[in-house]
């Protein structure tokens, strides 16, 4: 494995890095070598003997990748010096039988996005576990809420986790769901090599690599590539948001959540005092860049004929990138919910005086004045300095029906939470389905 480059500690963090490397994907190729070796044997096409001995020289740590970057370049692909490093190892043979240097690349491709979806959805899994234990602790942990980043009514801190939660599981579910196929078509897509036994070579070949068995080749049908492409850019949406909320949680004047990490972490080059938080930080790092790769991703789905000139080469660096920088991100959300400290007085302290539940003084004058007149009295109240309670009961409109007690109770963040309860109940309860 190679030495990591100066910003892979930050946006190649996790596993990610190795299962997206230069040596995974060789070895995803020779994989599909071996296993099309295999197949070609299930269906009687060359013997069992053969494909053993193709298996055998299957191994990344055989072929040089420098040697096989030089090599790509008369080819346009690494995958033919690879074809042809392996049968010069094997003694020529039957290895590639019946597929082109697309088939190899593109089923690389599912491989090494089989995998990486895998690692991903790990570090994923276990945010979702650290968000639904902040949702079960702080259900009736008051908050103020925020829309346009203006206090808006209370919320609780509990109903924050639960919107992260069910956006984690739901980003999961559609990942997990994600089916990459084989490729293997031919020269032009009929597999005419194999005479009339291409489907059956196809359908064993799937299933030796545990890939889903596509209806026909998809060598300009890009949907598979563009699939995975979306998933995992919605994915790093949900990763982003989260890891921008405690970004701004974590504001020193707002405090409401910080993150504690090792002595050291999220500390500043030139400000001792400074605690930032570095995990959600890097999360945005990450997660920010996928909209741009999908954009490319989906770009080189317009392709013609039967290969493609151009389109098809451009997928390949950014789906690795796209894959690795999903998979950072995930890993760095994860990190960031693992070590994230929750301060409700903090919270509370930044409810009080805020006046942000001046829209049930409103509601309830409204039967007494009329909608309109009471938010213009409650309005006026707002505008003036000093304590909300004695500026309502002072005056005519407010005051004439409602007592210092009753505004105060109005002006209880706890007593105006809605369903905030429920809505973490049942974000619970979908987190564990």
């Amino acid at each position: 494995m190679s030495e990591p480059g100066l910003f892979d500690g930050v946006l190649a963090a996790g596993r990610v890095r190795e299962v997206v490397s230069d040596a995974a994907w060789i070895q995803a190729m020779l994989d599909f070598e071996s296993s099309l070796a295999a197949a070609l044997a299930d269906v009687g096409l060359i013997d069992r003997a053969h494909a053993d001995h193709i298996a055998g020289h299957c191994r990344a740590e055989f072929y040089d990748p420098a040697e096989l970057a030089r090599g790509s370049v008369g080819a346009g692909n690494p995958a033919a010096p690879l074809v042809r490093a392996l049968s010069d190892r094997v003694g020529g043979g039957h290895v590639h039988q019946g597929a082109t240097s697309q088939d190899v690349l593109d089923t690389a491709a599912m491989i090494i996005a089989a995998n990486s979806v895998d690692v991903m959805l790990a570090d994923v899994r276990v945010a979702a576990e650290c968000a639904a234990r902040l949702a079960e602790e702080h259900i009736d942990t008051v908050q103020p809420g925020r829309t346009l980043l203006q206090q808006a009514l209370p919320v609780t801190f509990g109903a924050t986790a639960a919107g992260w939660l069910v956006g984690l599981v739901e980003a999961a579910d559609r990942v997990a769901g994600l089916r990459p196929a084989v490729q293997l078509g031919g020269a032009s897509g009929t597999l005419a090599a194999l005479g009339d036994k291409g489907p059956e070579v196809v359908a064993a070949l799937a299933h030796r690599l545990n890939l889903a068995e596509p209806v026909v080749p998809w060598h300009t049908m890009r949907f598979r590539v563009a699939e995975i492409a979306a998933a995992l850019g919605a994915m790093c949406g949900v990763l982003g948001t989260i890891a921008r909320d405690i970004t701004l949680l974590a504001q020193t004047e707002i405090g409401e959540v910080s993150e504690v990490g090792p002595t050291g972490t999220g500390s500043s080059s030139t400000m001792p005092h400074k605690r930032n938080p570095i995990a959600a930080v890097a999360t945005l790092g990450c997660a920010t860049q996928a909209p741009g790769l999908v954009a490319t991703l989906l770009q080189a789905g317009v392709q013609e004929h039967q290969r493609a000139a151009g389109a098809w080469h451009s997928e390949w660096r950014p789906l690795v990138d796209l894959l690795r920088t999903s998979g950072s991100a995930a890993y760095w959300l994860r990190t960031s919910l693992e070590r994230l400290g929750v301060h409700p007085e903090r919270m509370r302290a930044n409810l009080l005086g805020s006046g942000t539940l001046t829209e049930r003084v409103t509601t309830e004058l409204t039967p007494l004045v009329g909608r309109q007149q009471a938010h213009d009295a409650v309005t006026a109240c707002c505008a003036k300095a000093g304590d909300l309670v004695e500026a309502l009961a002072g005056d005519p409109v407010v005051g004439a029906h409602l007592s210092r007690e009753r505004l105060r109770e109005l002006l209880n963040p706890a007593e105006y939470l809605g369903s905030s309860r429920e809505f973490v109940q049942r974000a619970l309860r979908r987190a564990r389905q």
